[in-house]
């Protein structure tokens, strides 16, 4: 599967965006989904997931109650709500799929990733 990330931006603090991932490929509802974000200087880290029928969704701490991950598969897509924006959000953004269709929060799980979408949130 192919992916491809898209709808980053500038934001102030306390806005709202939501980040885009179309896939390629017609087993799209055969993969889960996640978002990961890296900011400069720091490791990768899985920001949330999605499984492969949408019932179950993991969240980072950190974005628990201000993101929600959806997908749509009629489209091939796969969303980030972000609201409540944070500096400490701002972040190359990553979109990726895993045949583990639980979506365990952990990237090692995902083998297929997008390129990144920059998020940059100001105070």
């Amino acid at each position: 599967v192919q992916l491809q990330a898209s709808g980053g931006g500038l934001v102030q603090a306390g806005g709202s965006l939501r980040l885009s991932c179309a896939a390629s490929g017609r087993t799209f509802s055969t993969y889960a989904f996640g978002w990961f974000r890296q900011a400069p200087g720091k490791e990768r880290e899985f920001v949330a997931t999605i499984s492969w029928s949408g019932d179950s969704t993991y969240y980072a701490d950190s974005v628990k109650g201000r993101f929600t991950i959806s997908r749509d598969n009629a489209k091939n897509m796969v969303y980030l709500q972000m609201n409540s924006l944070k500096p400490e959000d701002t972040a190359v953004y990553y979109c990726a799929a895993s045949t583990v269709l639980a979506g365990f929060p952990d990237s090692k799980w995902f083998g297929s990733w997008g390129q990144g979408t920059q998020l940059t949130v100001s105070s």
